[in-house]
């Protein structure tokens, strides 16, 4: 029987920090947003077109990267997608899609990082375009 594939690679610049966190038996997980670039045409123009990515990382992989990232760092992940669902408190159904890294490696130094951080790099408010390009 075929086997299917689910495998994510993403380069980008981290949005915050990473957020630590542990489960109840004290296993490491944390989560971090990440940044991704492509261009894109729009009438004659062309311009930066930005994607967010929710990463995850558990265990050892959790403590490195509470450890040696930081905003504006720009890392190569690589993992697989994961969607989620759960209830909020007004017991609307909610659904995230997530990245669970298995191997994340830093591509900058520090100081480049430290430049980077100037750059706002907060996650806009996504627009909803009529014109679907396929």
């Amino acid at each position: 029987m075929a086997r299917g594939l689910n495998k994510v690679m993403l380069i980008g610049r981290l949005g915050a920090d990473p957020e630590i966190r542990y489960t109840q038996d004290g296993t490491p997980v944390v989560n971090f947003s990440l940044a991704t670039n492509s261009r894109v045409k729009r009438g004659d123009e062309w311009q930066d077109d930005t994607e967010w990515h929710r990463i995850v990382a558990w265990r050892k992989l959790a403590e490195i990267c509470n450890e040696y990232l930081s905003k504006g760092r720009l890392v190569y992940v690589e993992g697989r997608l994961r969607t989620r669902s759960w209830e909020d408190r007004d017991g609307n159904k909610r659904w995230t899609t997530e990245v669970i890294a298995r191997d994340i490696q830093i591509l900058d130094s520090r100081g480049e990082a430290a430049e980077q951080g100037d750059v706002d790099l907060e996650p806009p408010v996504p627009e909803i375009e009529d014109d679907v390009p396929f």
